[in-house]
């Protein structure tokens, strides 16, 4: 798992990149991510934000199962 400071990194570079106008982004180990549109990197971006936050707090996200039952008819 990435530390904070690594996130916040990675998230520097890729509102850089966005803001360039350049949708690849190499990461800390080599590896290139290329995005589609203006939308997906503003959703790495928010998801970047919200790992971040919840490293801080230390909380972890809340999950909720729902089952799915049936009588097999």
């Amino acid at each position: 798992m990435a530390t904070v400071a690594e996130l916040q990194a990675f998230r520097s570079r890729l509102q850089e990149s966005r803001y360039g106008g350049i949708r690849e982004v190499r990461d800390s180990n080599g590896e290139s991510v290329v995005y589609k549109s203006d939308g997906e990197m503003a959703r790495a971006l928010a998801a970047l934000d919200a790992e971040i936050k919840q490293l801080e707090q230390g909380t972890r996200p809340v999950s909720l199962a729902y089952p799915n039952t049936s009588k097999g008819l």
